[in-house]
């Protein structure tokens, strides 16, 4: 095993709890990355990010929790659950929390703002972990504890990053891809071959984690709000020859057995291109090796 990725946040946009999204889940993006040594990267700090914390204290045994934090930007479905996560109330645990170069607002200033008296009742400054800010941008190649990590810059409005994490010493890698509108590109600028230079990015990823909000019905209603169908994330799969594609950042009305369906429709659609992909949707809970 070179990386091992668990899932606690699946939904896009706005927490869906229900019995209609048991089996998927209804928490908003939050994934944890396991290294070969067991170092600790969060993608994403969504509503799932809450259980993950008392999951991270329940494994502790008292022992400091560490670990980096990469937040794909900045909108509140990626962030909501930070003032939740109960790690960082506790003395002697360190967080790195990583964001994009490009955002308007620097990262550490909306993390902080969040927990600004007027809307959150315990700010920032009153956190007992020691917690560190870090940028990264689009071409930039990071190495930390067991992994490295490159970033690219996907159409959202407002911006998002993608990132592609490698284990060290090794090919094998997990592609993020949180919020992506693959279908307008003309909404993001002049054609710059942003999608050619996405599959170069992408290529060869062992699992690719894609951003597949919608069908091709509802995008067509929603076109511009910064989310890709299935069949664009299939399509994106198959051009960069990855080997598994999880869909991601369900939306929020979208039913269990919804996702059964789309999950076989995408199948079938590998299977109509010839493709050797292999497709699952993301669920909490699950875990793959990657």
């Amino acid at each position: 095993m070179s990386l091992q990725l668990t899932f606690w946040g699946t939904r896009g946009s706005i927490p869906s709890p229900g019995a209609s999204t048991v089996r998927y889940g209804g928490n908003t993006p939050c994934l944890e990355l396991r290294t070969a040594d067991g170092w600790m990267v969060i993608l994403d700090a969504g509503t799932g990010i809450r259980e993950l914390g008392h999951s991270l204290i329940e494994r502790s045994g008292g022992a400091p929790i560490t670990g980096d934090i990469f937040l794909t930007h900045a909108h509140w479905d990626h962030i909501q659950g930070i003032p939740f996560f109960s790690p960082i109330f506790q003395r002697g645990n360190h967080f790195t929390i990583w964001g994009s170069k490009s955002l308007p607002t620097s990262i550490d200033r909306v993390v902080r703002d969040q927990m600004s008296p007027i809307v959150f009742p315990v700010t920032f400054e009153e956190l007992d972990a020691t917690i560190d800010f870090r940028h990264i941008a689009e071409g930039e190649r990071c190495v930390g504890n067991g992994y490295e990590v490159r970033a690219f810059d996907v159409h959202h409005p407002g911006g998002a990053l993608a990132y592609r994490f490698t284990a060290t010493g090794t090919e094998r890698s997990l592609v993020y891809i949180s919020d992506n509108e693959l279908g307008d590109a003309e909404r993001y600028g002049p054609p710059t071959g942003w999608r050619d230079r996405l599959v170069a990015f992408v290529r060869g990823a062992t699992v690719l984690v894609h951003d597949t909000t919608y069908t091709t019905d509802e995008y067509a209603q929603r076109r511009g709000w910064g989310h890709s169908t299935y069949r664009d994330g299939v399509q994106l799969a198959l051009d960069a020859g990855v080997g598994s594609l999880v869909l991601f950042h369900h939306e929020p009305r979208r039913t269990d057995d919804e996702l059964d369906r789309r999950v076989l429709e995408c199948r079938a659609l590998v299977q109509e291109r010839g493709g050797a992909l292999c497709v699952l949707a993301a669920a909490e809970g699950l875990t793959l090796n990657v």
